[in-house]
């Protein structure tokens, strides 16, 4: 049966913790294939604006082009309305239904998974394999917790997308925390300077 990892987020912008967690959950779940869904408008998130569509794709495809198990998936950016993770899922099982689901998210995504939309059907279709924080704790709410589901646990991710946008509005650098071809792509195009989209 084919091993398919899911892992959906803002990637505004994608860093160097995404890409290593991503190889690492290929390893750890033994996965076929790991499917990078940028999600095109994050319903949690509507009181920031992201990056441009465009410029978060071209980061990811930098990013995640020299492993052919990684796959970049754009139908969320193409959907009308906001992005629920759950459509997805449903879209892509009833694309290869004989596969077997994994869901990687952050531990802050574990903890707020009682607000998404139809999580109790998620957690029927999909693994979670739940990836912390580096100094962050929380569990998941008590009902998450009571509802039968198959989880995992994956290593720390010890950057975030927040962490890094925030040094770049205030013109520091961010060697080693994005790939080199990322931080060029985001110096050439100026992005998340103060005052530019997505700050």
């Amino acid at each position: 049966m084919k091993r398919i990892g899911l892992f959906g987020g803002s990637f505004d912008p994608v860093h160097s913790a995404h890409v290593a967690l991503a190889r690492l959950a290929l390893q750890h779940l033994a996965l076929d294939e790991m499917r990078w869904l940028p999600a095109g408008r994050p319903w949690q998130k509507a009181h920031r604006a992201l990056a441009a569509d465009e410029h978060r794709v071209a980061m990811l495809k930098l990013a995640i082009g020299r492993e052919p198990r990684f796959v970049l998936d754009e139908r969320e950016l193409h959907r009308a309305g906001p992005s629920y993770t759950i459509d997805s899922v449903l879209e892509l099982q009833a694309e290869e239904p004989a596969a077997e689901w994994f869901l990687v998210i952050g531990q802050d995504q574990h903890v707020r998974l009682h607000t998404w939309h139809r999580w109790q059907e998620l957690l029927a279709r999909v693994t979670l394999a739940v990836a912390p924080r580096a100094g962050e704790s929380g569990q998941a709410s008590p009902q998450v917790a009571a509802l039968p589901h198959a989880e995992v646990a994956l290593p720390a991710m010890p950057v975030s997308a927040t962490d890094i946008r925030e040094r770049l509005a205030r013109g520091e650098g961010i060697d080693g925390l994005v790939p080199p071809a990322v931080a060029r792509y985001i110096e050439q195009h100026h992005l998340y300077q103060r005052g530019t989209p997505g700050n």
